[in-house]
C-alpha cells in the first residue's frame, strides 16, 4: 500500500497489529447466524423450561429427539434464508471489488431480488460515486493538459522568437566577420555558420514539436498532413494519410487527437522497425476514428511493455470521452485505434 503526500497507511507498519485485526473480523454473514443460533437454542430451551419440560435421555427420548430435530430444522432453515438475502450483498462487493480504477465504467449493478432493496440502493450510489469520481478526474485532467499545452505554447514561442532571433543575429555577425577576416580563418567561420544554422534547424523542429503552428493557425487536418510528411522525411519511413469527412471538435479533443497520432508515429520511429505506416483519420460517422497501422515488429499488447507511452495516450483519449484500443502481435505489426464519440 502506497503512502500519499508522506501520510501512513491506518495499519501503520505494524503487520502484525494489521494481521489480528484481519483475523479478529468475521462477516456479516457469520455474526448475523450466530445470534440466531443463540437465540433459537436460547428461546427453546427457556419454552422447554417454562413448560417443566423434562429432558433426560432415559424417560423423555422421542420428546428430546423432536426437540433437537426442531432446533436443527429451525437452524437449516434460517442459515438458508439469510445466505438469501445476502447473496446480493456479497455480489455486489465481489463486483466492488473487480472494479478497474482506470476502467471505472466497468462496474455494473447486479440485478436486483426481492427483499433487496437496501443492496440496489447501495450498488446506484456506488455507481453515482464512481460517475462523479469519473466527472471530476476528466474535468481535472483536461485542465493539466490544457495547462500542459499552454506551457508548450509559450516555450515553442520563445524558442522561436527569442532563442532563434539570438542564433540569427550571431549568424549575421559572423557573416559580417567572414568578409573581413583573412583567408586562413575562412574554413573555420564557414564551419561556424553550419554549425548555427543545424541548430537553428534543430531548435525550429523542436519548436514545432512542442506545438505546432498548423494547428492553431490551419486545424486538425492540415497539422496532421503536416506532421506526416515531416515525419517520412525525416525517418524514411513511407508515411501516407487518409482523411474522410471534415471534422467539428472541441479545441480539447483536436489537441488529443494530435498528441495520439503524434506519439503514435513516434513509436513506429523507435520501435517498430517498419517500412511503411498507415494514418486514417474518419469523421464521417457518429464518432471520429484515428487509426495508425504499421507493419513493423510488433509486440505482445497482452503484455504491459515499457517506454511506449500506452498509458499517456490511453489517458489522453479518456479524459476526451473517447477510448484507445491496441491490437499488436510479434512479426504482425502493430494497429492503434482512437475513437472519440
Amino acid at each position: 500500500m502506497l503512502s500519499v503526500g508522506g501520510v501512513l497507511p491506518i495499519w501503520g507498519e505494524d503487520p502484525i497489529f494489521a494481521m489480528k485485526v484481519t483475523r479478529s473480523q468475521t462477516s456479516l454473514l457469520g455474526q448475523v447466524v450466530a445470534v440466531n443460533v443463540l437465540l433459537v437454542v436460547a428461546t427453546l430451551f427457556a419454552a422447554s423450561a417454562a413448560a417443566n419440560l423434562n429432558l433426560e435421555l432415559r424417560d423423555q427420548r422421542s420428546e428430546f429427539a423432536l426437540l433437537a430435530f426442531t432446533i436443527i430444522l429451525i437452524l437449516l432453515v434460517n442459515i438458508l434464508m439469510v445466505r438469501r438475502r445476502f447473496s446480493p450483498l456479497e455480489e455486489l462487493t465481489d463486483r466492488i471489488e473487480a472494479v478497474d480504477p482506470a476502467q471505472p465504467s466497468t462496474f455494473e449493478a447486479p440485478e436486483g431480488g426481492v427483499g433487496t432493496q437496501e443492496v440496489d440502493r447501495l450498488a446506484r450510489s456506488f455507481q453515482m460515486l464512481l460517475g462523479r469520481v469519473e466527472a471530476e478526474r476528466r474535468r481535472s485532467g483536461r485542465l493539466v493538459l490544457r495547462a500542459q499545452e499552454e506551457e508548450r505554447r509559450r516555450l515553442a514561442r520563445d524558442l522561436h522568437d527569442e532563442v532563434n532571433q539570438a542564433l540569427t543575429a550571431i549568424l549575421l555577425r559572423l557573416e559580417a566577420a567572414s568578409q573581413a577576416a583573412p583567408p586562413e580563418l575562412e574554413e573555420e567561420l564557414g564551419e561556424l555558420k553550419r554549425l548555427v544554422n543545424q541548430a537553428m534547424e534543430e531548435l525550429l523542429q523542436l519548436a514545432r514539436q512542442l506545438r505546432p503552428t498548423a494547428l492553431d493557425d490551419h486545424g486538425l487536418l492540415p497539422a496532421l498532413a503536416t506532421h506526416v510528411r515531416r515525419f517520412a522525411s525525416q525517418t524514411g519511413i513511407q508515411a501516407d494519410l487518409q482523411t474522410h469527412g471534415e471534422p467539428d471538435l472541441a479545441p480539447d479533443q483536436e489537441i488529443a487527437v494530435y498528441r495520439v497520432a503524434q506519439e503514435a508515429l513516434a513509436n513506429v520511429a523507435r520501435h517498430s522497425k517498419a517500412s511503411q505506416v498507415k494514418v486514417d483519420l474518419d469523421t464521417s460517422g457518429t464518432a471520429l476514428e484515428l487509426r495508425v497501422r504499421d507493419d513493423g515488429t510488433g509486440f505482445d499488447s497482452l503484455r504491459r511493455r515499457k517506454g511506449l507511452g500506452l498509458d499517456g495516450m490511453a489517458e489522453r483519449a479518456r479524459l476526451v470521452g473517447g477510448e484507445l484500443v491496441i491490437d499488436s502481435r510479434p512479426g504482425v505489426g502493430t494497429e492503434l485505434v482512437m475513437r472519440v464519440p
